[in-house]
C-alpha cells in the first residue's frame, strides 16, 4: 500500500481519545485514524447507495415531490390514507 502523509490539526480532547482507544485496540494513532476513515467512508458511501436506490423507486413509482412519499409512507404505516 502506497502511503502518503500529511499534517492535521485536532483538539486536544479527540487527540486524548484517540490516542485511549488506540491504546485499547492495541494500535497506533495512524492505524486507529486509517481504520476510522475507512469506516467513515464506507458508511458514507452505502447510504449514498441507498439514497439513490430510493431515488430510483421514486422516480419508477412516478411520486413527484416529497408530500406525495409522506402519503405513500402515512397510508404503508397507519393502513389508510391520512385525513
Amino acid at each position: 500500500m502506497q502511503t502518503q502523509t500529511f499534517n492535521i490539526a485536532l483538539p486536544r480532547e479527540l487527540v486524548k481519545k484517540v490516542d485511549q482507544m488506540a491504546k485499547r485496540e492495541y494500535k497506533n494513532r495512524s492505524e486507529l485514524i486509517r481504520e476510522a476513515l475507512r469506516v467513515y467512508l464506507t458508511k458514507i458511501d452505502r447510504w449514498e447507495k441507498i439514497f439513490e436506490a430510493g431515488q430510483r423507486a421514486v422516480k419508477k413509482m412516478g411520486i413527484k415531490n416529497e408530500e406525495e412519499l409522506d402519503n405513500i409512507v402515512y397510508e404503508f404505516r397507519h393502513g389508510r390514507k391520512p385525513s
